[in-house]
């Protein structure tokens, strides 16, 4: 029998601790432990008897090729056969009731055995899924044996329709073999409520949702849906209950829902709902969450509780904005792989680090992480819940829309990913491909919403889908879309790569922007081909940031606020650096904001000041862009970027004339002489008030190393899968880390632990190595806990510098029989740093848009409607001649128009020079700028109700902006046409005239 873990605690630690028993005798188990793995294809490892003796023991979630984790490309990830078997014993209690097994996730495949017979087969790499062995097993002291043969194979096919899975390719998803997630066994009655595992158990589990939210007043409906099923021999009159709790376990409601007689072998959906009063609802940066449990309960007593954990939140989609609890938020965070790996570990990490990394993302600013490609596992989902981190959730693709068997396997993704994660609050938008997919493919997969999740407050959409009438939202990969109707945030953006190692141009080792390789491997092809410019993307962290600043702008500058016409934001890729398709002179795609160790670059800083707020900038905040160790002589630019009306700055005191503010919150001081000592910014309003500062000294000779372990907030165990993250610094005589050192670092290790190392430029990247350099005087490494507890002494030494150490304490784990009631998310408490949501207004309104009621045109004049139609995949185009290079607007009433934003096609790749009027009268004339998508023209106020815009000679073309991506295609700049040729052409994709706010005073400002 499973010993009971009796510990006093306080209640919101019982609350996290997720206890494996159920009051009425439901039971999930942690079945992590006593696993073992042999890299090889044994034809008879499925049968009861095989000899496992000589085979390496592990703790899962566990991929059998971590150590490729960074050491090699994605290309070169072992593949093969690798077999998994762990002996176990079932409490004889448990004879007469219903036992599961259940996996969060395998790559890519596996056939599964219990006791030597076959139980079943799961293939498509990515979701969840559950067996019944309750037939199989032998209880009591009788040992049971599980063994399960994992291919991941790039080219495995599904044997059924011997037909490749789309997703599974060298290009986005790093293959990390194995049973690469957790696993639990569950121990329920005959009659109970089901798993939320629908391949192979074709079962829906529990849902809860709530509605009819009142923010203000803390209320909103909940109801709860349980589906049961009776395997008992007799039909079963129940009655179905739900009691909420809080993360104190104080109950906060009880209600009583339907009562139904179900039949033997029957199955049906009971429910309950109640209003509930004194919520906290889920938001940003505030992960409240409460446990829902349902209960069965036959003749007055329970015989099976499901707890559900959960939080509340109101969305709704509208008006080209999104609103979370009645408030509008704009989309910024991070386009992530949903590997999230780590070096030498792949994506098995512990939940604690989950919780870092992404806890991490809403440090910066971050509100919203898109995972890319697929479904994430549910611990990454469940961090989020906690976290406070809206989620975008894939299911399963590559590139492209596609037919017949593939699309039925993104289909029965995305309902198991619907299903299996419908109760998490973060996620609020399902995402049906990373491509553009038909109007009827978009149509099936909100089917499969409305079917599972009709009521969870979720928009369906796609990348792109910029005319859909289906998709709930859409956006590009890294341009800027606006909307009336729809949210249209990017879903790239940002696409640049930089190491930390490289601060900028004057820090050893010198990076300057270009750098790199002459050749690149083409994840479309995968093949290599010559280099185009890396001018476009190859970065330090000084011009990463800069960059990141620019990019965000042109979003921030189409926020809400501003027009009838909007940006819901945009998500910059990625957020770790990943063991991905790359062009720089490592294996892996460095456009992360932290490294793969999550160790934070100068971009994570400019997140951080911008985006402070749900669209405007709330707090003010500044930060000075890089170090201030450099040799006498040295002139830099000085980036500061802040939140502030204006910045000065001052070197030992003495001040820096200038500071170009540009792209909203950047301040760029030029020639800077370097000092030593310290440069200091202060961040001023416009009344001259100090609202935000930041300082920069330099730092003494390196001197001495440290060690310190990144704080967590659980023990370190010794259950042969936690990791520690410990950092080491290269200090000098005060302490302060020593920005420029790149001191190589000797590692020895004493202990019951398993080095995994960290990671560096260099010869693969040191994955593994007890050796390796610091970058920017910093860096880390992860240490493994073996299944034996103790103390754990790693020393690091380095040629003259002072040598560190650090012990480190694991604490027993406890496993009887292959189980554990420990879950792997035990004790993780939720992030509520941000608090709820504020009841203030999120935006100001900036400008007031004009309606344009009808347009003519010099040429093509049917299709004017097209330039002001809301769909930016249409556009006016004249027919190539400068003469017939105008078009006029016609507004519903007479009014100043001050302000004319503008999407022409070629927006990244040509300069226009424009002439505009009003009834007549000149409102501006200049040439436009190269952008992401939309351009403003700022206008002498002129009054009046016809704009005309007209093209005064051909357009200029310039180096396209956008550039060639990983994949080798060139990314598109608006609409193509063979038109676009033609050197009078003058194309519009978007236009919108505005009158200024202070022109308008009947308009409130607020919203």
């Amino acid at each position: 029998m499973i010993k009971s873990l009796i510990v006093p605690l306080l209640a919101v630690l019982v609350f996290n601790n997720l206890s494996a028993q159920s009051p009425a005798g439901r039971n999930k188990y942690n079945f992590n432990s006593d696993w073992k793995v042999s890299v090889e294809d044994h034809k008879e490892a499925g049968n009861l008897n095989y000899d496992d003796s000589g085979w390496k023991k592990v703790t899962l979630p566990y991929a059998w090729n971590e150590d490729a984790a960074f050491k090699k490309d994605i290309v070169d990830h072992p593949t093969g056969i690798a077999w998994y078997r762990k002996r176990f014993k079932i409490p004889a209690s448990a004879r007469g009731q219903k036992v599961f097994i259940e996996f969060e996730g395998i790559r890519q495949a596996g056939d599964f055995y219990l006791n030597g017979k076959h139980i079943g087969l799961h293939e498509n790499g990515v979701m969840a899924f559950g067996f019944d062995v309750t037939d199989l097993l032998k209880f009591g002291n009788e040992e049971n044996i599980i063994s399960a043969r994992i291919d991941n194979d790039w080219e495995y096919e599904e044997k059924a329709t011997k037909t490749k899975f789309q997703w599974e390719d060298k290009n986005f998803n790093a293959n990390y073999g194995g049973i690469n997630k957790n696993v639990y066994l569950h121990i329920t009655p005959r009659i109970y409520q089901t798993l939320p595992l629908f391949s192979n158990l074709k079962t829906s589990g529990v849902y809860v949702y709530a509605d009819k939210h009142d923010i203000k007043g803390k209320s909103a409906v909940v109801h709860s849906e349980s589906e049961i099923r009776n395997e008992t021999n007799a039909p079963q009159l129940v009655d179905y209950e739900v009691s909420i709790y809080d993360p104190s376990g104080k109950i906060v409601k009880s209600f009583t829902g339907e009562s139904a007689t179900i039949a033997p072998s029957g199955t049906k959906i009971l429910k309950a709902s109640s209003l509930v009063r004194g919520l906290n609802f889920w938001s940003w940066g505030y992960g409240y969450l409460y446990d829902v449990r349902s209960t069965l309960k036959i003749g007055g007593k329970p015989v099976d509780v499901v707890n559900t954990r959960t939080g509340f939140r109101k969305t709704a989609f509208q008006n080209g904005m999104i609103y979370l609890n009645d408030r509008v938020i704009m989309v910024h965070g991070y386009a992530q792989r949903t590997s999230n790996e780590w070096p030498a570990v792949g994506l098995s990490v512990p939940a604690w680090l989950s919780d870092y990394s992404n806890g991490l993302m809403v440090e910066s600013g971050g509100n919203l992480v898109r995972w890319m490609h697929t479904t994430p596992w549910k611990q990454d989902i469940e961090s989020c819940d906690r976290q406070g981190l809206m989620q975008a959730m894939q299911a399963g693709d590559a590139e492209h829309d596609i037919e017949g068997v593939k699309w039925e396997q993104r289909k029965a993704v995305m309902r198991d990913a619907i299903i299996y994660n419908r109760n998490n609050p973060s996620i609020i938008f399902y995402e049906s491909g990373n491509e553009s997919i038909s109007e009827q493919h978009m149509q099936e997969m909100k089917a499969i919403r409305d079917q599972y999740d009709p009521k969870g407050g979720r928009a369906i959409g796609s990348r792109e889908m910029l005319d859909s009438k289906v998709a709930e939202y859409g956006g590009e990969m890294l341009y800027t879309n606006k909307s009336a109707h729809i949210p249209m945030w990017a879903m790239e953006y940002s696409r640049d790569e930089g190491s930390r190692k490289y601060w900028d141009d004057f820090t050893p080792p010198y990076h300057k922007d270009g750098a790199g390789p002459d050749t690149y491997r083409s994840a479309m092809t995968n093949t290599i081909q010559k280099r185009t410019d890396a001018n476009l993307y190859n970065r330090n962290m000084d011009s990463h940031a800069v960059e990141n600043v620019k990019r965000w702008y042109e979003f921030w500058r189409e926020r809400p606020g501003t027009g009838k016409r909007v940006s819901s934001g945009g998500v910059n890729i990625v957020w770790s650096d990943t063991n991905t398709h790359y062009r720089g002179e490592e294996n892996f795609r460095r456009s992360g904001e932290v490294d793969a160790l999550r160790i934070k670059k100068e971009n994570f800083y400019a997140h951080k000041v911008m985006w402070d707020g749900w669209v405007n900038p709330e707090k003010q905040h500044l930060h000075i862009v890089g170090h201030w160790n450099y040799k006498p002589g040295v002139k830099k630019d000085i980036y500061v970027i802040s939140t502030a009306d204006k910045v000065e700055l001052k070197v030992n005191g003495k001040a820096i004339a200038g500071g170009i503010k540009s792209d909203g919150f950047l301040f760029t001081f030029k020639d800077v002489e370097w000092k030593s000592g310290k440069i200091s910014a202060l961040g001023l309003d416009l009344k001259g008030k100090k609202v935000c500062g930041d300082t920069i000294a330099t730092t003494g000779a390196p001197v001495a190393l440290r060690l310190k372990q990144v704080e967590r907030p659980t023990k370190f165990i010794a259950d042969g899968h936690d990791l520690a993250l410990v950092e080491v610094e290269v200090i000098d005589a005060a302490g302060n880390r020593c920005p420029t050192a790149l001191n190589m670092i000797d590692y020895s290790l004493i202990g019951p632990a398993e080095w995994r190392g960290g990671i560096a430029m260099g010869s693969e990247n040191y994955i593994l190595k007890k050796t390796f350099p610091v970058e920017g005087g910093v860096n880390r490494f992860l240490i493994r806990s073996t299944t034996q507890p103790g103390t754990i002494t790693v020393k690091a030494t380095s040629e003259g510098l002072k040598s560190a150490s650090i012990t480190l304490t694991t604490s027993p784990f406890v496993v009887e029989n292959g189980l554990s009631e420990l879950l792997p998310a035990r004790g993780l408490p939720s992030k509520l740093d941000r608090g709820p949501t504020p009841s203030t207004p999120s935006f100001n309104i900036t400008r007031i848009p004009l309606s344009i009621v009808s347009a003519t045109a010099g040429a093509n004049a049917g299709s004017a409607l097209a330039s002001y139609d809301d769909n930016e995949l249409t556009d006016w185009v004249n027919d190539g001649e400068t003469s017939t290079a105008w078009i006029e607007y016609t507004l519903e009433k007479a009014a100043t128009v001050s302000e004319i934003t503008v999407k022409l096609n070629n927006f990244g790749s040509k300069i226009y020079p424009l002439l505009v009027t009003v009834d007549g009268k000149e409102a501006f004339k200049g040439s436009t700028k190269t952008s992401k998508g939309y351009y403003t023209l700022m206008c002498k106020p002129q009054s009046g109700k016809t704009v005309r815009i007209q093209l005064i000679r051909a357009a200029d073309a310039v180096a396209a902006s956008s550039g060639v991506e990983v994949s080798g295609k060139t990314l598109e700049d608006g609409i193509v046409r063979s038109l676009n040729k033609a050197r009078g052409t003058l194309s519009i994709i978007e236009a919108e005239i505005y009158e200024s706010i202070e022109r308008n005073s009947k308009t409130s400002v607020r919203k």
